[in-house]
């Protein structure tokens, strides 16, 4: 659930948070599968009050992907900070190829990060 959490925009109240990790298809499978992956990740996401579309599939060109997000309708006083959030992701990442002056902005959610953190919890979690 915090890894849930982390994902949302901050100072959005927990709103439009969104989940996804990437994993080799042989790791997802030695994780219990798809489907149980899919499924612990709704569970997190109801706990953390989200109403959740989950989704997941195995043998993409990215191996597999699971992910969650929350869909549920964003207060007005939380709107403009979510729209915010949602505009910087596509500057973070097009920021090297447009050549921008200064440090690049923080990339927070990619799903290469949140495959990462996914793997270091389930470490964790099984230690």
């Amino acid at each position: 659930m915090p890894l849930l959490r982390r994902t949302c925009p901050w100072n959005a109240a927990g709103y439009s948070g969104s989940f996804q990790v990437n994993l080799d298809d042989r790791e997802a499978v030695g994780l219990g599968g798809v489907e149980l992956i899919r499924a612990a990740m709704r569970i997190a996401a109801r706990q953390a009050d989200w109403r959740a579309t989950a989704f997941g599939w195995i043998g993409t060109r990215h191996g597999t992907m699971v992910g969650v997000s929350d869909r549920r309708e964003v207060p007005e006083e939380h709107s403009a900070v979510i729209h915010a959030a949602m505009n910087e992701k596509p500057r973070a990442a097009l920021h090297p190829v447009w050549g921008g002056p200064g440090p690049a902005p923080v990339q927070r959610g990619s799903a290469a990060l949140m495959t990462q953190e996914f793997r270091a919890a389930v470490a964790a979690a099984t230690a």
